[in-house]
């Protein structure tokens, strides 16, 4: 039902067509990554599982090429939780749909197992997390330890609810519902990774201005084309653990930083008090 492993994702207010090219870009490099193997799985337009042989490849490349808008999600199993996992929700925004809801957004996630960190180094997760977000003309993304969960299954959320509060680096997201919501801000909290393109980046002005508000010497801010950053949060992705005081004070800098520009989920999960997500989302402010 949960598993825990590395996410990556980013969000761009574009429409689907737009942006295509760039995302099968970043899946092709993702596949390059982890092998043609890795991913086996992928959910047809009725939500069921079909293998992901040479027909359904065929088919997922010329949905991305050919639709104005479409929810892809291809995994390494058809049941459970995943370890290698991409999703993708691209969207026309000025169809009917979406036209009245500003902040809707195109938003594409891929997943690692924690045992790719372990075997290849958080240098190298660093270069892919960057290679997947080149071509991407993202607002915002983050790259993070994270629990990936069957969050819409009753009990889920109860028994992760500990695991969250403990260990405030370990990601729990909802992109789904980011996606309708988020505009051109940033998720809320902090990351290991956190990318920001415009507006944000240009309202902190620029990376020299965000590197001037941060003055943690293991907080670095690199410049990235096309007015984009990544800022990192040390070497290592952190998962804290407050029983053993371990607060991520580099989180809580950033977070602080970018508390502005922040969107707060609205989605509550299912064990979840209106109290209980006002805490996780502003874990690293209060």
């Amino acid at each position: 039902m949960a598993r825990e492993g590395l996410s990556i994702c980013f969000y761009m207010h574009r429409s689907h067509v737009e942006i295509a090219q760039a995302v099968i870009r970043s899946l092709e490099t993702y596949l390059r990554a982890v092998g043609p193997q890795a991913l086996g799985w992928y959910v047809d337009d009725e939500g069921d599982w079909q293998e992901l042989d040479t027909t359904g490849w065929a088919h997922i490349w010329s949905e991305l090429r050919e639709r104005s808008g479409l929810i892809v999600e291809l995994s390494d199993t058809p049941s459970g939780a995943s370890q290698y996992e991409f999703e993708y929700y691209g969207k026309s925004l000025d169809s009917p749909l979406f036209v009245n809801n500003p902040n809707e957004v195109c938003a594409v996630s891929f997943w690692l197992p924690s045992e790719y960190l372990e075997k290849h180094g958080p240098a190298h997760v660093r270069e892919l997390a960057l290679e997947l977000a080149a071509p991407l003309p993202f607002n915002s993304g983050h790259a993070s330890l994270a629990i990936n969960a069957l969050m819409q299954l009753l009990g889920v959320s109860a028994k992760l609810r500990p695991w969250c509060f403990r260990y405030p680096g370990l990601n729990v997201q909802s992109m789904e519902e980011i996606a309708r919501n988020i505009g051109t801000r940033v998720p809320a909290g902090a990351h290991w990774l956190t990318f920001l393109g415009q507006p944000v980046l240009g309202e902190l002005g620029s990376a020299a201005g965000l590197r001037a508000r941060l003055s943690h010497p293991d907080i670095t801010v690199q410049e990235m084309e096309g007015e984009r950053a990544i800022v990192t949060l040390g070497k290592w992705p952190e998962a804290g653990d407050t029983e053993q005081r371990r607060d991520l004070p580099l989180h809580r800098e950033l977070a602080r930083v970018l508390e502005p520009w922040s969107y707060h989920e609205r989605y509550r999960w299912h064990e979840f008090s209106v109290e209980d997500m006002r805490r996780w989302v502003r874990r690293f402010l209060d």
